[in-house]
């Protein structure tokens, strides 16, 4: 029972949780940002694969910022951000439609770090950090 107890007693770090909701809305503002200033930009003057560069910079960004924190990061994130950055350079050197091919290596090496990531507890709930 004291195991069972253990596991679903959650410590909630309040002032890490309200640094993370800052930080979350810090990328959400650049993101916005981004979405405006490409809207202003004509679409063929801007080369192949910048919009997932940004996207996938400020994904990796608020994790970086999470780490430097000691905040959890997010896995989902991590994986999209590097999905998003080595897609843009990929479409950057003229090939297109591999996302689907680098997803599968991403998400296979993450299987073979998992252990460990979780050892570290890199990963998880913000707020219980």
């Amino acid at each position: 029972m004291t195991e069972q107890t253990s596991n679903s007693t959650r410590v909630i770090n309040p002032e890490k949780a309200a640094l993370n909701k800052r930080m979350e809305t810090i990328a959400w503002g650049c993101f916005l940002i981004m979405v405006g200033g490409f809207a202003f930009w004509p679409k063929n003057q801007l080369p192949d694969g910048i919009w997932s560069i940004g996207v996938g910079l400020i994904m990796l960004g608020l994790n970086a910022a999470r780490y430097l924190n000691q905040i959890k990061m997010s896995g989902f994130t991590i994986v999209l951000g590097i999905i998003s950055v080595i897609g843009g350079v990929v479409q950057l050197f003229g090939v297109k439609n591999l996302e689907g091919a680098f997803l599968l290596i991403i998400l296979g090496a993450y299987l073979i770090f998992k252990q460990w990531f979780d050892e570290r507890k890199l990963f998880g709930k913000a707020e219980e950090s």
